[in-house]
C-alpha cells in the first residue's frame, strides 16, 4: 500500500519505498523469474513449479497492496496536490530525505567509481527535473509507451514513476483514468507496464550484484537531485494546455518561501511545511525499524 501511494506522487519512487522495507531484492528476483525458460517449467512440472519459482504468492499480496492503495487514495492525493500543494510536498520532501540517508547508509566503499557514480546520479536527476513535459499522445499507443517508460522508474529506488509521466504529459489522463475506472485505457497502461517491467528487472538485478555500491550511488543521488521537483514553493514560469483544455503548468523553478509569498501574496505556511517534513521522515524512519526489527 505504501508503494502505491507513493507511485502516485510526482518525485516520490515506490521503489524506493520496497528499498527501505527490506522486500527490494526479492522483488526483483520475482520479477526476474518471468523468462522464456519458465516455459519449460511448466512443461516439465506443471503450473504450481511455476507459481513457486515467480513467487506468486509474494507478488499477489504486493500487487493487491498497490492497486488497492491507488484506487482508494487517487482521489485524496488529487485533492491535496491541488488545495493542500505546500504540506503535501513537503511531506514528499520528508519522504525523500530520509529515504537517501537510509539508502547511502547501506553503501560501504568510498571508491572514486562510487562517487562518480552519485555524481552522474545527481546529474541525471538535475537534467530530468529540469526537462520540459514532452506532449505524449494521451491515447492507447502514449499510454502504452508511457507505462513502459514509467514502470522503468517507479521500480528504481530514487526516480519517481509519476514525475516521468508528468514529464510525458500522461499524469493526469493516468490519473483521471483511475478515478473515472477507465478499465479500457488502464488495461493498455498496465500492459506496458508489464513489457517493461520484464526489461528493467534483470537489467537492475545483474547491475546491483556486480556494482552494488556504485548503483546505490546512482540510484540515492537520482533521489536526492529529484528533490528540485517536489519543493514546496515554486513559481510557474510558463503554462500549457492540456487534453481537457485547461491551462496547467509547463515550467516551475524553485524558490524561497519569502519569495513565494512576495510573488504570489499567498501565506507560506513554513510552520506547516516543517511539521509535514518531520512527520515524512518520522513514517520512513519507523518503517525501516519495523523492517530491521
Amino acid at each position: 500500500m505504501a508503494m502505491g501511494c507513493a507511485d502516485l506522487v510526482p518525485g516520490v519512487s515506490g521503489g524506493t519505498i520496497a528499498f527501505i522495507s527490506g522486500i527490494y531484492y526479492r522483488l526483483l528476483d520475482a520479477i526476474g523469474q518471468f523468462k522464456p525458460s519458465l516455459w519449460q517449467v511448466f512443461r516439465q512440472q506443471g503450473f504450481k513449479a511455476v507459481l513457486k519459482q515467480v513467487d506468486a504468492g509474494f507478488l499477489a499480496t504486493l500487487l493487491a497492496g498497490i492497486l488497492f492503495a491507488i484506487a482508494s487514495l487517487a482521489r485524496v492525493i488529487s485533492y491535496l496536490l491541488e488545495h493542500q500543494p505546500i504540506a503535501i510536498w513537503s511531506f514528499f520532501c520528508g519522504l525523500i530525505l530520509i529515504s537517501f540517508v537510509m539508502i547511502v547508509r547501506q553503501i560501504k566503499s568510498r571508491s572514486p567509481s562510487v562517487w562518480l557514480a552519485a555524481l552522474a546520479g545527481f546529474y541525471i536527476a538535475y537534467l530530468i527535473t529540469f526537462a520540459h513535459p514532452i506532449a505524449l499522445s494521451d491515447g492507447y499507443l502514449g499510454v502504452f509507451l508511457g507505462g513502459m517508460i514509467a514502470i522503468c522508474a517507479m521500480i528504481l529506488p530514487g526516480i519517481s514513476g509519476s514525475m516521468i509521466l508528468l514529464l510525458l504529459g500522461l499524469y493526469q489522463p493516468v490519473l483521471l483514468a483511475v478515478k473515472s475506472a477507465n478499465l479500457p485505457l488502464l488495461a493498455c497502461f498496465a500492459i506496458g507496464c508489464a513489457t517493461g517491467l520484464a526489461t528493467i528487472a534483470h537489467l537492475l538485478s545483474y547491475l546491483l550484484k556486480r556494482f552494488h555500491d556504485q548503483t546505490l550511488a546512482l540510484l540515492s543521488c537520482l533521489m536526492l537531485g529529484t528533490l528540485n521537483k517536489i519543493w514546496p514553493w515554486r513559481e510557474v514560469m510558463s503554462w500549457r494546455t492540456n487534453s481537457s483544455g485547461e491551462q496547467v503548468p509547463l515550467f516551475e523553478r524553485a524558490i524561497s518561501p519569502w519569495s513565494y509569498e512576495q510573488l504570489t501574496e499567498l501565506p507560506a505556511q513554513i510552520p506547516v511545511a516543517v511539521i509535514c517534513l518531520v512527520l515524512g521522515c518520522g513514517i520512513v524512519w519507523a518503517l525501516e525499524r519495523k523492517a530491521r526489527y
